[in-house]
């Protein structure tokens, strides 16, 4: 690692469609500099925007037309300079999401590579003759389903998407296509940002052969793609080759950061950090966004990823993203107060999704409002594919629209019906609720370096199957953290971790009395932050 950056971050946060704009209901950056002071109050440290580069939108901006340049949507590269002079004005750092494994079929690059067989370009994606029936090369499958391949009828050849047809997927094999991408990640760096969020790492290299998916016996029968293993789309060894050379540049600038995203198993997970930590500085760990949500089965998960964790590696943990349903709908409300305790004290960097801090709820969408191509490509399930719900714009305040646009510019999806009462402003003015938790919970992490860089722990006092207890230890300093997942009152005995301690923070924001750690009680759906005396 060549700095310090990833134990810097007290918590990365995704800023996906909640800044504001008054005349088109969609957002732009002169909003976010506008927000700036509200990040700055969450005592966050770095921003990650979801993509703002050109692009027909046919996924949110993940269809990439040009990696050089600013949507018209969202402004232009003067204000994205003075956004990220903004932003570090504040002590902030700026992450951009890389999209390298698919562009729009709109790009330059992929119009001159559908052009002809013969276009010097035609090689930087990954074209296939039919098969015999003259139907797909082969049997893989899009995430947004139905098969990966389109056929072209201009030049007689299938090629790959696993998202949009409008999504074709780069061919890394062919050396062009790195240093273009490479290329790209200059442009931004030498702008200034301070990293990339790499979309879909995982994905980059696909099977030389291009041999068929075998059948997943494991398969539950709900998404489709899932029928498959995707041994020879994802995860493939030659893949590291390609991120080794991504961090390689983003290292010759300096103090700047590399978040890959892959969904992946421990072993694979651990590889993205590089065998001399020269991959991602941080490959992303979603385990508490898939975890059954029970005190033992986090626990284990927490556990079994530090073991897995290499040497110097620095751990992250995320619970929430554009991509799955929001915190508070997964785990309940009570809950997601415990959550973000969780999240804030646990070892490594969190990132945190925007609005979970007000316990916003997913948003019903009705089929008709839908603009997600994951649910609309697939609609006897769009109900259970659309991520629309946990996109929904940001609540400001009670105004028409929530602040989020004007009155006579309706949003790109609809508020929530609570946004009256669950927004920015109203939860500013209540001591205890979920925005003032979150404000607390960064605050105690940001001066308390235990919670920062301390080591975790398992005590051993025995404790309920409702109860999951760790310690946060840097030199002397002790910190005991104890949630509560469950709904009964718990009586537990910690004096044999010390005689005494001060509660630091409750998630009710409404007990400040000592604790007795001979008989601590812990509420239901609670959690508590104790720093205990040295010396045991």
């Amino acid at each position: 690692m060549n700095s310090q950056f990833p134990e810097a971050v007290g918590c990365p946060i995704q800023w996906a469609k909640c800044w504001d704009r008054r005349t088109d209901g969609i957002g732009y950056l002169p909003g976010i500099i506008r927000r700036l002071d509200y990040l700055s109050s969450l005592n966050v440290t770095a921003l990650w925007l979801s993509p703002i580069y050109p692009s027909p939108m046919r996924d949110f901006g993940y269809d990439v037309a040009d990696y050089t340049a600013i949507h018209p949507w969202f402004g232009t590269l003067d204000d994205f300079d003075r956004l990220l002079d903004a932003v570090h004005v504040r002590g902030l750092r700026l992450i951009l999401d890389l999209v390298p494994n698919h562009t729009s079929d709109e790009h330059p690059w992929f119009v001159a590579s559908r052009s002809s067989r013969d276009h010097p370009k035609r090689p930087w994606y990954i074209w296939r003759d039919p098969a015999p029936d003259g139907g797909p090369p082969n049997n893989w499958l899009s995430f947004f389903g139905g098969p990966a391949w389109t056929y072209d009828e201009r030049t007689g050849q299938y090629y790959l998407h696993q998202f949009t047809r409008q999504q074709p997927e780069l061919n890394y094999r062919h050396p062009e296509v790195l240093e273009a991408m490479l290329g790209a990640m200059r442009f931004w760096l030498e702008r200034g940002v301070d990293g990339f969020r790499v979309d879909v790492v995982w994905l980059l290299m696909k099977d030389r052969d291009f041999r068929d998916e075998p059948l997943n016996p494991q398969w539950d029968g709900l998404k489709p793609h899932g029928r498959l293993q995707h041994i020879y789309t994802a995860n493939l060894p030659e893949t590291h080759d390609v991120v080794r050379t991504m961090r390689a540049v983003i290292d010759g600038y300096g103090d700047r950061l590399m978040v890959g995203e892959a969904y992946l198993p421990n072993p694979d997970l651990m590889r993205y950090y590089g065998r001399f930590l020269d991959e991602c500085h941080l490959p992303m760990n979603f385990q508490l966004i898939s975890s059954e949500w029970r005190a033992r089965e986090v626990r284990r998960r927490v556990d079994a990823y530090e073991a897995a964790l290499p040497p110097g590696a620095w751990p992250n943990w995320v619970l929430g993203n554009h991509d799955q349903p929001r915190l508070a709908s997964r785990v309940g409300p009570e809950q997601g107060r415990v959550a973000a305790m969780l999240l804030l004290t646990l070892r490594g960097t969190p990132t945190w999704y925007y609005v979970d801090e007000l316990g916003m709820q997913d948003v019903p969408i009705p089929v008709g409002q839908m603009k997600d191509p994951q649910a609309l490509n697939q609609p006897e399930i769009a109900d259970r594919m659309s991520r629309d719900p946990t996109r929904t714009p940001m609540p400001w305040d009670a105004s028409p629209y929530g602040g989020f646009t004007g009155a006579d510019a309706e949003p790109w999806l609809p508020l929530a019906e609570d946004y009256p009462t669950r927004n920015v402003e109203a939860q500013s003015r209540d001591g205890r609720s979920p925005l003032a938790l979150f404000r607390a919970l960064t605050a105690l992490r940001q001066r308390t370096p235990a919670l920062m860089i301390g080591d975790y722990r398992v005590p051993a006092t025995p404790v309920p199957d409702d109860i999951f207890a760790y310690l946060r230890m840097l030199g002397e300093a002790r910190i005991l953290v104890v949630l509560n997942f469950g709904a009964g009152l718990h009586r537990l005995d910690f004096s044999a971790a010390a005689r005494c301690g001060e509660l630091l923070l409750c998630t009710g924001l409404d007990r400040f009395e000592p604790p007795d750690l001979r008989a601590l009680v812990i509420r239901p759906n609670e959690g508590v932050i104790i720093r205990l005396a040295p010396g045991g």
